[in-house]
């Protein structure tokens, strides 16, 4: 008989404002996909990029999630403390030549798929450059737990893209990547925003040899206009002085259907008929709800 896989999940947020409603969405469902599958729930602070980053901000993300029971396994794990281990893989990527050096800029580059103009070019240490990972017409495949089956051409969809910027900070798809195999993250759950990324990331851990996670995107919240809720589109931070019926609200937005009488219980007792009662494949297929009123 094959030996369970111990299940790890994660909910990483950037520390640029506090939690608004459409974040905590999707920390719960993190929390209870998890925690239905006896797993581990790990949080991580994506803090890489420190001119976004909002004083305090942290801290406020902690309490948030604390205020609605949603607590973490192990140590809270901070990007910025991973530069070395980043570092690490884009040199790997280097010695088997997937990468190169990149002075273009979005000015100066017509097409929305990068056309590879500096796959050939000599670009020296003293010039202001980007790295960029080589992708070529391969098809990446995937089954999404909250999607279907999605298959992306690198290439044609992609492009080779940046994975180090021109500022020296490590770009979104090779931080998380790296990040997901130190906490050895077995389950991703996250918005379908994030859905076009993945391609990228699974391509990366194939060059790698890591492993990859299962994923599953969820649907997005919107405001009335289609909106995605968001600091960008100033999505008000949640009051947490009632957590109780944050979390009931919350599990409507997920279709959960909570029977009303959960509106008067506890946090603790909110979560427990949560997790017993966790039904993701209610969202299937979807990719936005939108709410009336934020």
């Amino acid at each position: 008989m094959a030996e369970k896989q111990n299940v790890i999940g994660r909910f990483a947020p950037s520390p640029t404002g506090a939690l608004h409603l459409g974040s905590l969405y999707t920390a719960l469902a993190s929390y209870l996909d998890v925690r239905s599958k006896q797993g581990q729930w790990l949080l991580r602070i994506d803090d890489i990029d420190c001119s976004r980053n909002v004083d305090g901000a942290s801290s406020a993300i902690l309490y948030a999630l604390d205020a609605l029971g949603l607590h973490w396994d192990a140590d809270v794990v901070y990007q910025s403390q991973h530069h070395e281990y980043y570092e690490a893989a884009l040199m790997q990527l280097s010695n088997n030549n997937m990468v190169y050096r990149c002075t273009c800029s979005r000015k100066n580059i017509d097409a929305l798929i990068y056309p590879g103009s500096c796959r050939e070019k000599v670009v020296l240490d003293v010039m202001s450059y980007a790295w960029r990972l080589k992708t070529d017409q391969r098809i990446i495949s995937f089954y999404d737990e909250g999607q279907g089956l999605i298959h992306h051409a690198l290439d044609t969809q992609h492009g080779d893209f940046i994975i180090k910027r021109k500022d020296r900070l490590f770009a979104y798809q090779l931080a998380v990547v790296v990040d997901d195999y130190l906490q050895g993250v077995t389950h991703v759950m996250r918005g379908c925003d994030l859905i076009d990324s993945t391609p990228k990331q699974i391509y990366l851990q194939s060059l790698l040899n890591l492993a990859q996670p299962c994923y599953h995107h969820l649907p997005i919240l919107v405001d009335s206009f289609g909106a995605k809720l968001s600091k960008q589109t100033r999505a008000p931070v949640v009051d947490l002085t009632n957590p109780e019926w944050v979390l009931f609200r919350l599990l409507g937005l997920l279709s959960q259907n909570p029977p009303a009488v959960l509106a008067k219980a506890s946090v603790s007792e909110i979560l427990q008929w949560a997790i017993s009662n966790w039904q993701p494949h209610v969202l299937r297929g979807l990719q936005a709800i939108k709410l009336n009123k934020c």
